[in-house]
């Protein structure tokens, strides 16, 4: 079993993907009382993630208090503005989304900031575009949306769960950046964000997920098969990011293994891209770039610093 070396929570450190052998998945067993000691021991790490340990609670505390005042900021320029803002998180089962969003929305006003999580298309709905019934979710003026999963189901869960036919995916990748622009064109601000984690952080994440009756209610049918598909979800993300990120709507990858950082990332990011008044720069703080990654750093070997520093 592969081990580390403690750092420091504040030296991240890029490394190589996977160096656990390829038969620890089939020591995962999720009704197993107990997790393998190797995937708890190898979680933190996986997928190339570059911290040892979680950020502390103390720090989290304190620089969550200061990120949500700063949403009450944006969330009230987003109503006196009129504006219309939409935040998609997708990511793998246990990746951390509905946390994410929990901690975003903690001290919102519910009027004017809501979350939309769809269930599966009912049989008129799936005899609709596609698009149509998130179309009908878009927020109206003043109004903050954010999306638990997305319209990006057709380029992910549908695709390697074979919910859909290929020629439906191609036609869904060739379509989204279209529909995208004529959104943003029509003043929507849209932030997407991918949340990923390590195959042994998965595996721990639904194994807790699996034995804690207060989230037991979280695991469906497909929350049992990501460990299987695990390289398959990770193609159809890369082709999904390749195709449908833009310079109108790009995507923000966050390397979700430590729940902590990831949630503090996203909320930094939002605050940074989103032009509200009276913006607190030294409040916000600067960006985890072990954990926040664009699109081109996640495509180009697997999160590494670009040399030109295009990020």
């Amino acid at each position: 079993m592969a081990k580390h070396n403690k750092k420091s929570q504040k030296s991240p450190k890029t490394q190589t993907d996977h160096t656990l052998p390829k038969d620890i998945f089939a020591q995962f067993d999720i009704t197993a009382p107990e997790l393998p000691p190797a995937i708890a021991d190898a979680a933190m790490r996986s997928g190339g993630f570059p911290y040892d340990e979680k950020l502390s609670r103390k720090i989290y505390k304190k620089e969550l208090r200061s990120l949500q005042i700063e949403l009450l900021k944006l969330a009230t320029w987003v109503r006196d503005a009129q504006e219309r803002l939409v935040i998609v998180f997708e990511g793998r089962d246990g990746s951390g989304k509905g946390g994410a969003i929990t901690r975003f929305t903690q001290h919102l006003n519910p009027r004017s900031v809501r979350t939309v999580a769809l269930p599966r298309p009912s049989n008129v709905e799936a005899q609709q575009w596609y698009f149509q019934r998130y179309i009908n979710e878009l927020p109206t003026a003043g109004e903050i949306v954010l999306f638990d999963r997305s319209w990006y189901n057709r380029a992910g869960v549908e695709e390697v769960m074979g919910f859909c036919a290929p020629n439906q995916t191609e036609r869904f990748l060739h379509e989204a950046p279209i529909v995208e622009k004529l959104w943003t064109n029509d003043g929507i601000r849209l932030i997407k964000i991918l949340l990923t984690i390590g195959p042994e952080m998965q595996m721990a994440r639904l194994h807790a997920r699996q034995h804690d009756p207060l989230k037991h209610w979280k695991l469906s049918p497909i929350d049992y098969a990501a460990i299987d598909h695990f390289d398959a979800y990770s193609r159809a993300f890369d082709r999904m990011i390749e195709h449908t990120s833009t310079a109108y709507a790009p995507w923000t990858i966050i390397r979700g293994n430590d729940k902590l950082r990831a949630r503090l990332a996203i909320i930094r990011h939002v605050l940074t891209v989103t032009p509200y008044n009276d913006k607190d720069l030294e409040a916000i703080g600067e960006k985890d770039s072990g954990v926040i990654l664009s699109a081109k750093r996640f495509l180009c070997k697997g999160g590494e610093p670009i040399a030109n520093g295009d990020d």
